[in-house]
C-alpha cells in the first residue's frame, strides 16, 4: 500500500504562502486536494449572494414591521391623548376649582343638592 501526504492541512494551517504552495506544486496527493478545496471555495462564493439576499429579505421584513409598530403605538398615544386631556380637565376643573354642582350644569335643588327624579 502506498502512502499518503497527509500535510496538506498541516501547511496549509501553519506555514507561509509560499511554502504551501511550494508544496502543493510538488506534491500529486497535495495537488489533488487542493482542487477539491478550490472547487469548494468557488461554490461556496457561487452560493454566498443567494444566501446575502435571503438575510436582507429578513431583516427588511424586521424593519417593516418595526415601523409598523411604531406608527399603531402613535396612532394610539395620539387617539388617547385627548380621552385623556377631556378626563384630565373634568377632574382638573371640580377638584381645584371647587364648581357646585349647578354650575356644572347639573339639576338642583334648593339646597344646592343634585336633584334625582
Amino acid at each position: 500500500m502506498e502512502n499518503k501526504c497527509n500535510k496538506y492541512e498541516a501547511y496549509f494551517i501553519f506555514k507561509s504562502d509560499e511554502d504551501f504552495l511550494n508544496h502543493v506544486a510538488n506534491c500529486p496527493d497535495c495537488q489533488v486536494e487542493h482542487e477539491k478545496m478550490q472547487k469548494v471555495s468557488s461554490l461556496i462564493s457561487e452560493v454566498r449572494p443567494y444566501f446575502l439576499a435571503e438575510k436582507q429579505r429578513k431583516n427588511k421584513i424586521k424593519q417593516t414591521l418595526k415601523a409598523a409598530c411604531f406608527t399603531f403605538a402613535l396612532m394610539l398615544f395620539a387617539i388617547g391623548a385627548p380621552v385623556l386631556n377631556y378626563q384630565y380637565d373634568i377632574v382638573n376643573s371640580i377638584v381645584y376649582h371647587n364648581l357646585s354642582a349647578q354650575e356644572m350644569g347639573f339639576p338642583t335643588d334648593e339646597y344646592g343638592l343634585i336633584m334625582v327624579e
